[in-house]
């Protein structure tokens, strides 16, 4: 029912409430419109893994880090033109478990689903700490205190309508992208007018005049992988939102479509710019590359403004996690995969109970700041990236066997074909086991993968616990 055919009066208001209602029968309002997905896809591939990880990267890959985020780029465009073709077969906000639990089987629903939300819930945690090492550029408090802060206050902002949180992150996104955008032109503006402290040495031959492109070979290139993954983790978010978008069918696509120039301008375009205005050699893991170059130039009222837009950034990542964790909760209750009372809804349709469980684990950060500040941002960042990778490799899985099943006639077609399949979505899954194995190597990463065992392993007993106490259960029962 459009605008257009709705009466004024009682009758009408009914019937604007039906029209939002998710005619999926899972119960959420689809209240997102097109702007607020457009924006959201656009914010969140911009949080810490770029305003923060990237100072790591640099001093590990020098210029090549740019190469390193072009080819990451041009694997995460595959991932999401496969998650859209499953979009456009089925809009849900459970995503990535409803489709492993159909085209692989309902263990893989339930993995998927647990392990997507433990992404979220340690994503949430690495936002938290960026905040709380943002705010020491201004305030000497310890970085557990701001994290308590920041946490409470997001989890407020979520047992909010999801139409507010659209808004709210709206905004969010348009700061940081107006702020990304702003840099790059003061870069140029530098390069080419040579204003500022670095006025009179900024050259793009920087790129290549210390120590080549390559200043610690192709080993130093690839170690910085997980870290450029990382910073792509949450892109694949429009997924989540498509239970409680307007119209899915036609706002997702768009959305989906804008990342070849996001990655471009954002990423490549940003640290082209920043490492031709200061040379690679200046730049410190722990600081952000934004905040070190405005500092290099002279300009420090510029340092302050950027560090707020990625407190900003690093905030707005986490109301993002808190607003999946919730969603995908729900979505394991709804199919017998979780508790019950996790299906509750409030009278705005936010699922409550899963939000404020997510944001009390979250809590967990505050403790991981306060026992070790220095040591908090790798330790998360490396359990994020192999739980959020998980999710890439489900999507490529079913979008795999769905496009077999759709040229068999078995399925409709959908109407947002991937590119290149099944060839792209291979290279993808090579790509990412390259990535597991840089983090196998790495010292600082390796943590990740010795937990990995140990999370399937408490989630297999879960499983099969589960499916002991509901046997009829169709949860447990693939068809």
């Amino acid at each position: 029912m459009t605008s257009a055919q709705v009466d004024e009066g009682q009758d009408g208001r009914r019937a604007a409430t039906a029209a939002d209602a998710d005619p999926t029968g899972e119960g959420y309002r689809r209240a997102l419109g097109a702007r607020q997905i457009q924006m959201i896809a656009i914010g969140g591939a911009i949080g810490t893994g770029l305003f923060l990880g990237a100072g790591k990267a640099i001093s590990k890959a020098g210029p090549s880090l740019v190469l390193a985020y072009a080819v990451a780029g041009l694997v995460i465009f595959f991932i999401m033109r496969a998650l859209g073709e499953l979009l456009m077969y089925r809009p849900v906000s459970g995503s990535f478990s409803e489709y492993a639990r159909e085209f692989i089987g309902p263990f893989a629903g339930f993995v998927t689903g647990w392990t997507y939300w433990l992404f979220w819930v340690v994503t949430g945690i690495t936002e938290v700490t960026a905040a709380a090492q943002y705010m020491t550029f201004w305030f000497d408090i310890p970085q557990w205190v701001s994290a308590l802060i920041f946490t409470i206050i997001l989890y407020g902002v979520n047992l909010i309508s999801v139409k507010l949180f659209g808004e709210l992150e709206f905004w969010f996104s348009m700061v940081k992208v107006t702020a990304i955008v702003g840099m790059i032109l003061i870069c140029a503006g530098i390069l080419t007018l040579g204003f500022s402290d670095a006025g009179d040495t900024a050259s793009v031959t920087h790129l290549w005049d210390h120590g080549g492109f390559f200043p610690n070979g192709i080993k130093g290139t690839l170690m910085t992988l997980q870290i450029v993954m990382f910073a792509f983790l949450a892109v694949e978010l429009v997924g989540v939102t498509a239970g409680e978008s307007k119209d899915p069918k036609t706002v997702l696509p768009k959305a989906i479509n804008t990342v070849p120039w996001r990655i471009a301008v954002f990423y490549v375009g940003a640290l082209v710019m920043i490492l031709s205005v200061v040379p690679w050699t200046e730049f410190r893991p722990g600081v952000s590359p934004f905040v070190a170059a405005f500092r290099e130039m002279g300009l420090g009222i510029g340092a302050g403004i950027v560090n707020f837009v990625v407190l900003t950034a690093a905030l707005s990542s986490c109301n993002s996690g808190m607003y999946s964790t919730g969603r995908m909760l729900r979505d394991l209750a709804l199919n017998g995969q979780g508790p019950r009372f996790f299906t509750r809804l409030t009278r705005s349709g936010t699922p409550l109970a899963g939000t404020t469980f997510s944001a009390a684990l979250m809590l967990v950060g505050v403790w991981i700041n306060y026992q070790w500040p220095g040591d908090a941002f790798t330790y998360v960042v490396s359990f994020a990236t192999i739980s959020g990778m998980w999710a890439w490799i489900m999507i490529l899985v079913c979008q795999i066997r769905y496009r077999r099943l759709a040229d068999r006639g078995v399925l409709p077609q959908s109407a947002f074909r991937a590119p290149g399949a099944p060839y792209a979505g291979v290279f993808a899954l090579v790509f990412i086991g390259v990535v597991v194995v840089m983090m196998g190597i790495d010292k600082d990463t390796r943590i990740s993968l010795y937990c990995a065992p140990l999370w399937a392993a408490l989630l297999g007993v879960s499983y099969l616990v589960l499916k002991a106490r509901n046997p009829e259960n169709k949860a447990f029962t693939k068809g």
